[in-house]
């Protein structure tokens, strides 16, 4: 921001000299060209700095502004463009407070400014690790099934605390995990004779996270079912 100047007048009363402070003015209101959210302001002929369309709101043409008030403003300005940016980063999924953090970071917001933003957040229900851990696990469970350890994982890369991921985790059941997750994966694996089969499988369900343990009975289990189906089908066809 450029400096704002202040101009002192001195005037005389008897023996006693009294000094005015020109505060400067505001000449204009310009929203951004690129940006219509945002509003330049312009003190005596100059542009000044940036402000978010709302913060500016109640700014007028003609309005003196002092330093404390611009610092104010420019404050005003930075907890502004840190929630926005959350928004637009919350718009695309759902997210962990750590990437929230992590995020506001990399747009070079201070470290004050992203707390009051994750407080902002949490009040309005859209930054809570709870929510998001139990949304992640049921999204995975639904679309990319993988074990308990390979989920316990990811919750930690995304900042989840143990308390958070053990509560998300809590009531799944590890051989329907691997069930799910090897059913999808045996329509591709159709053609293959038995030891193809055990072992392309077995070797999917070992790369989700899954055991041993659970990962043989499962896979004789889902060969034994698509052959049986398989065979059901062929039956009708040549009837």
């Amino acid at each position: 921001m450029p400096a704002v100047h202040q101009t002192q007048c001195g005037a005389s009363i008897g023996r006693f000299s009294v000094a005015f402070v020109l505060m400067p003015k505001i000449t204009a209101l310009q929203p951004q060209k690129r940006n219509p959210q945002r509003v330049n302001v312009h003190l005596d002929g100059e542009y000044a700095f940036g402000l978010a369309r709302i913060v500016a709101a109640w700014l007028k043409i003609g309005q003196e502004l002092g330093e404390e008030k611009i610092a104010s403003l420019r404050s005003e300005d930075t907890r502004e463009r840190a929630y926005q940016q959350a928004l637009l980063f919350l718009s695309y999924r759902a997210r962990s407070e750590t990437e929230i953090r992590q995020n506001l970071r990399k747009h070079e917001i201070p470290e004050d400014v992203i707390e009051q933003t994750l407080e902002r957040l949490r009040e309005n229900r859209l930054a809570d690790d709870n929510q998001f851990a139990r949304a992640w696990v049921e999204n995975r469970s639904a679309f990319r099934p993988r074990s308990r350890r390979a989920l316990s994982v990811e919750l930690r890369q995304k900042g989840l605390s143990d308390e958070d991921a053990q509560s998300a985790l809590a009531g799944l059941d590890e051989e329907t995990l691997a069930y799910e997750a090897g059913l999808k994966r045996a329509r591709r694996l159709e053609s293959l004779e038995w030891n193809e089969f055990r072992r392309k499988l077995s070797e999917f369900l070992a790369r989700r996270g899954f055991p041993y343990s659970v990962i043989a009975p499962v896979v004789s289990r889902i060969w034994n079912e698509t052959r049986t189906e398989q065979h059901t089908i062929d039956n009708e066809e040549i009837s």
